[in-house]
């Protein structure tokens, strides 16, 4: 038995029909040389062992009475595997519009918490035999960070694929039971522990604030001002139902980052500036482009180096992504000086910045008060703190195999709330930077055109002047499942994952 963190147990109380808490991935796998004659089969084979002996994936939630405090996660022994792991077809001449369309629907469908949070699709009937792959898993159990160990524990490094022992059943611990007196113990147990953490890290908390104001003061922390405005009222930011969209875009990683180099910028500088142009052309048809610069919340991770737990260990910051300005390249250095701005006050700001704190009473309020924010409507009145949300988390270089088959793409897909449209989530893997757009259908009716709209202000930086003996290089163009090079929204991307990791109980 485990406890939840504060912020864990807030993305339970913060879900809603319409606001699904979950995050996901879209893999694209590349038939084996030799295939067995169900792929898909094969690869639920090939999966359950994993599923069943891996702790995250046994571990369900166990509620406390009443819901007065966070649940407690449980070991709950073999995963139903009928629930867990389901199987779609597409219709026949299907591409990667109608992948893209199954992915935002199952995106849209919350997960049932009387089982382990997560479920695996496997999804047919793409071209050249290939296979697609979406798992989805709750925001509470785990961040972009640990999401990409835990997808690492499924997949082999080789096209071989690993021998399932066929006593491993016998491997799977037994259902974990947990009395109403044990979670009562767990609960006030941890209350106690973070109200004593509060207490002990009070003095050094006030001294750091007290420090960053007086330094905003002094005018020695841009930080503060920069990037703490409201953003602007735009179609993005509405109250939402819950039907999902999805595309999905891949660059040349080598690309974006000579583009770095190239700009003396960093590569997330270039990714939030790709998103900024990507929203002005989308705006320029929808809406019009807002004199004021669109703000993004953006996830610091928090975590120690080798910190793999599977838990959220970040914090939100907010960037000013310049789309104001029209200027491709005045716009990247102006999104480098917010970026760095922000990043340099989290960096002040993690010592007191919280991931763990007490939660009696914290279901009733903070549910209560996403209920009221989703029926009231104020998404559509008040002004947005900010308009999207932005993350992008480092991927592993080096391709991963299932069933014997290539993993050759992975897309990822997050949460869109009241207020907040729109998310872009980012991984690198291999020689691919993977762009997955997730939106609320309501808030972007048009998510193929914002797509295409990346690919385009990827065009618009790589024309910009190059340093002396540089010599730039072109974005790779190709289709993702098997899709035709005159298709720019999909791309080709060769596939990966690190080292399988052990991963514990969420």
């Amino acid at each position: 038995m485990r406890n939840l963190s504060g912020v864990d147990g807030t993305f339970l109380h913060l879900e809603t029909p319409d606001t699904p808490m979950h995050v996901g991935a879209l893999y694209v796998l590349a038939p084996p040389v030799d295939p067995e004659p169900d792929f898909a089969e094969e690869i639920r084979r090939q999966l359950r062992p994993r599923l069943a002996l891996a702790p995250f994936f046994r571990a369900r939630l166990a509620a406390m009475p009443l819901q007065f405090a966070n649940p407690v996660w449980i070991d709950g022994g073999m995963p139903d595997f009928s629930h867990h792991l389901r199987h779609v077809v597409l219709p026949e001449a299907a591409g990667f519009a109608e992948l893209e369309a199954c992915v935002g629907a199952l995106h849209s469908q919350r997960l049932d918490r009387r089982f382990p949070l997560w479920e695996l699709t496997t999804i047919a009937g793409l071209p050249g035999g290939e296979m697609g792959m979406y798992l989805k898993v709750h925001h509470a159990a785990l961040d972009g960070v640990s999401g990409m160990a835990l997808a690492d524990s499924l997949f082999d490094f080789t096209p071989e694929p690993a021998e399932v022992p066929g006593d491993w059943c016998a491997g799977v611990a037994a259902a974990e039971e947990a009395g109403i007196r044990q979670r009562l113990g767990a609960a006030f147990s941890h209350t106690a522990e973070q109200y004593g953490k509060l207490v002990r890290n009070l003095p050094e908390a006030w001294r750091l604030l007290t420090n960053m104001l007086q330094s905003a003061g002094r005018g020695s922390a841009p930080g503060m001002q920069q990037n703490l405005a409201l953003g602007p009222r735009t179609p993005l930011n509405m109250a939402i139902t819950g039907e999902r969209g999805f595309a999905a875009v891949s660059l040349s990683l080598a690309g974006v980052k000579q583009l770095a180099r190239r700009h003396a910028v960093t590569l997330n500088d270039v990714v939030l500036t790709l998103c900024s142009g990507a929203l002005r052309q989308y705006l320029q048809v929808h809406g019009g482009v807002p004199r004021k610069s669109l703000v993004a919340a953006m996830p610091v991770s928090l975590r120690a180096a080798g910190n793999i737990e599977m838990t959220t260990l970040a914090a939100l910051t907010l960037v000013r992504l310049a789309t104001n300005l029209a200027d491709p390249l005045h716009r990247l250095h102006a999104v480098r000086s917010a970026a760095g701005a922000a990043k340099a006050l989290t960096r002040r700001a993690s010592p007191i910045i919280p991931t763990d704190f007490p939660s009696l009473g914290v279901p009733w309020l903070v549910g209560g008060l996403a209920w009221l924010y989703g029926r009231s409507g104020l998404a559509n009145r008040l002004p947005p703190l900010a308009n999207l949300a932005i993350s992008n988390v480092p991927g592993p270089q080096q391709p991963l195999y299932l069933a014997g088959g290539q993993v050759r793409a992975c897309w990822p897909l997050s949460i869109v709330h009241h207020g907040l449209g729109l998310n872009i989530t980012v991984f690198s893997y291999c020689d691919s930077l993977d762009f997955g757009f997730t939106v609320a259908q309501d808030a972007v009716p048009d998510v193929a055109l914002l797509a295409q709209a990346l690919t385009a202000a990827y065009a618009e930086l790589d024309e910009l002047p190059a340093a002396a003996n540089e010599v730039p290089v072109k974005p790779r163009v190709g289709a993702a499942a098997g899709q035709p090079d005159s298709e720019p929204r999909q791309r080709r991307t060769r596939a990966a994952r690190t080292a399988a990791r052990k991963i514990a109980l969420p």
